[in-house]
């Protein structure tokens, strides 16, 4: 492992008087053969904190933050790659909340490996004598592919609740399976969520969401979903999507009641609109328990997504863009809708149409696992190519006349805005319209301020 750190972490190493350790996810990755690298380094030592910040002022590392009462020293080295400097200690907490209320630093490494989350995330490398020490045996889950915890379940999960969440991210994450203990110690403490500040809880789901990108593989996402689900997590934390759990849809269009099938939509979703893949259905258990059907289930999810993602405190272009999609997600399902009104809802919505389509072709994929180009995106597609071939134009810029134009056949203020928005719909129907002498001719004929 020794080839993978970086040179002025083996520096830091050899300036410092006891022992410099790197731990967490590094190591147990390096273990399980995942991709070589990380873009930060977790480290520790039973050194004091003032011996870190000096080894690592040696060494021509900047020190950006010094937090004495946990021991931790955030520092950066020339290259940019960040450290975590931790002192080892033993942590006691307030049931299910993530700070610890109490702090006693140690020699001991067994002490510090037990104030840990689990046994695969509690193997030490020493950097300088190039050993690994692995005091809860750790070293024996990662070869088994098994999350265990460092105490006893219930323990653990009682005493910090964020840990219920990332016990599945790092499922998703490594393709590791949590142990019977572990899933009923996370089963029994599940309420303790609600507990964790939302953006905590955010940050680890856009990570469990993204689990593809590390070792977990392509089923990562779907994976942590369901342990969320198993362990009744997702429950506390979206309870609006899982009260699909069970509920029924047609037989000849689905094969998975809506929980199942929000979920398979992840497994099928592109990165950029996994948030809008779990979401995307999430108004049918409201419409169902207020009407008795799904109608309107779309206008619902989006309101019902935006309240969640703000509820989560996610950043609000995300916010945003997911209630649009989810809205938008039955549009034309039927493939009755006339190509005039496709043209206009292209045209209206063309800088969310590629995600649009993707979360439309994963949503078809995870009806009945069908990975077939989807009918409607096929549709939209081909009317959209149509629209570029005719040289149709997508935004004012692109339009034959300009405000100038306007505001020369008399019009005014706000109005011109709302007018040249008027031409490119009009343009949207056929692109041969737009040029200058058709145009002013169409407002000459339209426009009641002109005439």
């Amino acid at each position: 492992m020794t080839d993978l750190l970086p040179a002025s972490l083996k520096k830091m190493a050899s300036a410092m008087q006891h022992p410099l350790y790197v731990v967490g996810g590094s190591v147990r990755d390096f273990l399980a053969g995942a991709p070589a690298g990380a873009a930060d380094w977790d480290i520790c030592s039973p050194a004091p904190e003032e011996e870190a910040e000096a080894a690592a002022a040696a060494c021509e590392m900047q020190v950006n933050a010094v937090y004495r009462n946990t021991g931790t020293v955030k520092l950066t080295d020339a290259d940019g790659t960040g450290y975590e400097f931790t002192r080892f200690r033993s942590d006691r907490y307030v049931r299910g909340l993530h700070t610890p209320a109490e702090i006693e630093f140690t020699d001991d490494i067994v002490r510090d490996a037990r104030r840990r989350d689990f046994c695969a995330n509690a193997i030490y490398y020493d950097i300088s004598s190039e050993t690994f020490r692995d005091p809860l045996g750790g070293i024996a889950d990662v070869r088994a592919k098994t999350l265990r915890t460092v105490a006893p379940a219930d323990k653990v999960f009682g005493e910090d609740g964020l840990r219920l969440v990332r016990l599945a991210r790092l499922a998703a994450q490594t393709g590791f399976s949590p142990d019977a203990e572990c899933l009923a110690g996370a089963k029994a403490h599940c309420a303790l969520i609600r507990d964790i500040a939302p953006e905590r809880v955010f940050h680890e789901l856009e990570l469990l969401l993204h689990a593809d990108e590390k070792a977990g593989g392509a089923q990562g996402p779907y994976r942590g979903l369901h342990i969320l689900k198993d362990t009744g997590v997702l429950k506390e934390l979206l309870p609006e999507l899982a009260a699909g759990d069970g509920m029924a849809q047609r037989a000849d269009f689905h094969r998975y009641d809506v929980l199942e099938h929000s979920l398979r939509c992840v497994l099928y979703a592109p990165p950029s609109v996994r948030w809008a893949a779990l979401l995307h259905d999430v108004g049918k258990p409201f419409c169902f328990e207020r009407d008795g059907n799904f109608y309107a289930h779309a206008e619902e999810g989006a309101r019902i997504a935006q309240d969640i993602l703000t509820r989560l405190k996610a950043p609000k272009k995300l916010t945003e863009r997911t209630a649009q999609l989810v809205l938008l997600h039955m549009r034309d399902l039927d493939m009755k809708m006339k190509e005039s009104k496709v043209r206009r809802d292209i045209l209206l919505h063309a800088p969310l149409l590629p995600e649009l389509f993707a979360l439309r072709q994963a949503d078809y994929s995870a009806c009945r696992d069908d990975c077939s180009p989807a009918p409607g995106v096929v549709k939209w597609q081909r009317i959209l190519e149509a629209m570029y071939a005719e040289g149709v134009p997508f935004s004012a810029k692109d339009l034959a006349v300009r405000g100038s134009d306007l505001a020369a056949l008399g019009l005014r203020g706000e109005r011109i805005g709302e007018t040249l928005e008027e031409l490119l719909l009009y343009c949207a129907q056929d692109g041969a319209r737009n040029t200058r002498e058709h145009l002013i001719k169409h407002l000459e004929h339209t426009c009641k301020e002109i005439k």
